[in-house]
């Protein structure tokens, strides 16, 4: 609920209770006072009765009523009944025939009511012991008193209502005009939010609440969008540096490329005797010139995966054309098996395949993909580690096809685990310089699998191996060739 409707219902809730209060105590003060005013009018008559009992006794044994403004009535140990008072109508009268002298001092010499015959009025009682077996009863009619305070209380309910219908539309109005100041840091909240950094509350008075707060709102806006524009200079400033960086690396690649070549090819041509050199048959002079080939080969490597991950970065698509995971991985499995006879080395088709291994991707690089991830297997676990390159599926997922390759080598720490697929990252760098790596088999595997629309991620722990889970979605990825 709104706050000015919250605001202005509870102010006229009170209101309503206030009035209501006033009312009632108003009501019973009039009703208080108007019974004690006939009260004692009928004390003065009751008392003037008593003062003359042969009078009142006569007028007790009348057989007929005498009409008059107020009631009298007289009760023995038979009844009671009215002699004096009242219209024509014996309705209209209460019925004293239950009165006796035994029965009114109950009363207590104290004044009570009794209703009419028909139930439309009350009459106000007052008695005195005539005599010991006679009691004199005065009465007189309530119906004016009645009316008058049904009057008051009608009044008091019409003028009630206008008060409240007044107090909530001027309240309403007061109420919102208040709260207009909140309305606006509303729009101005949620213009900012929607990336209007610039729009402020506008400004209101100091000396009042709303005001003070649109000025320090203000204020905060105006440090935060100064903030904002620091960050974005900053992002923007580190983009550029990126893409000079990206852009050095591939132009420093592709010049590379050549003179690593020309360097492999006459290493190689010193090797097979197509040239002599000064040191002739030097066996030192041959370890130095197959050093030289060695290390030249592995910066074309480097090169190459430099100028691999340069083209991903340009996030150009791939091509979408059926390849069959289960003769990848078979071939990954055969090539490690070549390379490493001795080690053990398994391919395994989950029985949760509902169909073909079959995605839509480029074949050359999804090879790559599996290649890499079976070459950091053997490079990183001891010899007698068993690698294993599983296909399946995930349950309930029949629209990707799973790749893992796991290995029972040492695992890796969580540390390690986070940064595994950076750039030039290595949990063992000796280790995976002396084997020829270039720090970027794992990038090139996460840029690979993202630019086919799929995922991997790796499970390890130190002691319990690791799995690295490529998920590849059978229909391709979006906006490929």
């Amino acid at each position: 609920m709104p706050l000015r409707i919250t605001l202005v219902t509870l102010l006229v809730l009170l209101v309503t209770v206030a009035l209501g209060a006033t009312g009632y105590v108003a009501t019973s003060q009039l009703r208080d006072y108007l019974i004690g005013q006939q009260q004692g009018e009928l004390q003065t008559q009751i008392q003037s009765l008593v003062t003359e009992p042969a009078r009142t006794l006569q007028l007790c044994s009348t057989p007929y009523r005498f009409a008059g403004p107020t009631l009298i009535a007289c009760a023995d140990r038979t009844g009671g009944r009215v002699v004096q008072g009242g219209d024509e109508d014996p309705d209209s009268l209460p019925d004293v025939s239950a009165i006796t002298p035994s029965t009114i001092d109950s009363y207590d010499d104290a004044p009570f009511t009794l209703g009419s015959a028909d139930g439309k009025t009350s009459w106000l009682l007052v008695s005195e012991q005539l005599t010991d077996d006679t009691v004199v009863v005065a009465g007189i009619d309530l119906s004016g008193d009645q009316r008058a305070l049904g009057r008051l209380i009608l009044v008091q309910l019409i003028v009630g209502a206008l008060v409240l219908v007044v107090l909530g539309v001027a309240g309403y109005l007061l109420v919102r005009n208040s709260l207009r100041p909140l309305v606006d840091v509303e729009h101005t909240a949620a213009a900012i939010a929607a990336g209007d950094l610039s729009r402020r509350v506008p400004a209101g008075d100091d000396r009042t609440e709303v005001g003070r707060l649109s000025q320090a709102l203000n204020g905060m806006l105006t440090r935060i969008e100064g903030a904002f524009q620091a960050q974005s200079r900053s992002e923007e400033q580190a983009r550029a540096s990126e893409t000079r960086m990206r852009r050095f690396v591939a132009d420093a690649s592709h010049e590379l490329r050549t003179p690593l070549t020309s360097i492999r090819g006459f290493a190689e041509l010193y090797r097979h005797g197509a040239a002599g050199g000064v040191g002739g048959d030097d066996p030192e002079t041959a370890r130095m010139m197959a050093r030289i080939e060695a290390e030249a080969t592995r910066m074309g490597m480097l090169v190459e995966d430099l100028l691999q991950l340069a083209r991903l970065d340009q996030q150009r698509p791939v091509a979408a054309l059926p390849v069959d995971l289960e003769e990848v991985a078979g071939d990954a499995v055969h090539d490690a098996r070549a390379v490493q006879p001795d080690r053990t080395v398994e391919l395994v088709l989950d029985d949760s395949l509902t169909d073909v291994p079959v995605v839509l991707g480029d074949e050359g690089r999804l090879r790559q993909v599996v290649g890499n991830l079976v070459t950091n297997a053997l490079t990183h676990t001891p010899v007698d580690a068993r690698v294993t390159v599983r296909l399946s599926e995930e349950p309930g997922d029949p629209d990707a096809v799973t790749v893992s390759v796991t290995d029972e080598g040492p695992g890796l720490s969580a540390a390690d685990a986070e940064r595994v697929f950076e750039r030039f990252y290595r949990a063992d760098a000796s280790r995976t310089r002396a084997a020829g790596g270039t720090g970027l088999g794992l990038s090139i595997v996460s840029s690979l699998v993202a630019a086919h629309g799929g995922t991997v991620t790796l499970t390890t722990a130190p002691g319990q191996g690791a799995t690295f889970a490529v998920r590849l979605p059978r229909t391709g990825p979006e906006g490929a060739v």
